[in-house]
């Protein structure tokens, strides 16, 4: 009895223990998931305004994402992150989420990304940003043109005004060039609900209003870009 009773104390003890990393894990993982955006927006208290600071998107809304995508994002919360860049947002359809640089599969579980080499001098100020169609940015099937869309970075909020909304072939680069004013290009894959690997790209393409544009030679984003690309009028389902 003696042995039996140290082995029930033993396992007892070791299922405490169990209990307890779980928890810790719980607790960090949620911790980590508002990573990108308090770093940001601590940021923003200490170099702008305090308007200019971005309502927290800590908690995404997930019901329209794929299984595989929910898996990814939670998967990426024990990851570490360079702090957002940017926090996008676009009341119409309700989305507000970190930008991250780069458009690698883990950035883009985590939040979207700045699609490289777009938006970062006065002859090109086209942001691009990327994200996937089965994640964040599944919500943009319900944008439409004259939506606004806002962008904040640590130098402030810039407006954008949905002007073009097409579909295209995963190799067309063009929407990635200059437009005549201050631009923000969004791109994700399509069809929205394509089993597979979707063979078209979806493109929101959005500029300053014309009222600001004369006065803007470069927008304060204009280190962002996105990593995903698309082309056509889109029919709502």
């Amino acid at each position: 009895m003696g042995w039996l009773s140290k082995l029930e104390h033993l396992l007892l003890t070791f299922g405490v223990l169990m209990l307890a990393v779980y928890a810790a894990a719980w607790i960090q993982r949620a911790t980590l998931s508002n990573a990108e955006l308090l770093r940001f927006k601590s940021l923003q208290l200490v170099s702008a305004d305090p308007q200019g600071v971005p309502q927290s998107a800590e908690n995404p809304d997930l019901s329209l994402w794929s299984k595989q995508r929910i898996n990814g994002y939670r998967e990426s919360l024990a990851a570490h992150f360079a702090p957002a860049i940017a926090v996008l947002r676009i009341s119409k359809i309700q989305l507000e989420v970190p930008v991250l640089e780069g458009t690698d599969e883990l950035s883009l579980n985590r939040g979207v990304g700045h699609v490289a080499g777009t938006g970062n001098s006065a002859e090109n100020t086209n942001i691009a940003i990327a994200g996937h169609r089965d994640g964040f940015f599944r919500r943009l099937k319900d944008i439409a043109v004259g939506d606004t869309i806002e962008m904040d970075t640590v130098a402030g909020t810039e407006t954008f005004v949905v002007d073009r909304i097409i579909i295209v072939e995963p190799n067309d680069v063009s929407v990635l060039q200059a437009r005549p004013r201050a631009s923000l290009t969004l791109i994700t894959c399509y069809p929205f609900y394509f089993v597979g690997s979707a063979p078209k790209r979806f493109i929101v393409q959005a500029s300053v209003p014309v009222s600001k544009s004369a006065d803007i030679n470069a927008p304060p984003l204009s280190k962002f870009v996105v990593i995903d690309q698309q082309n056509e009028t889109v029919s709502k389902k």
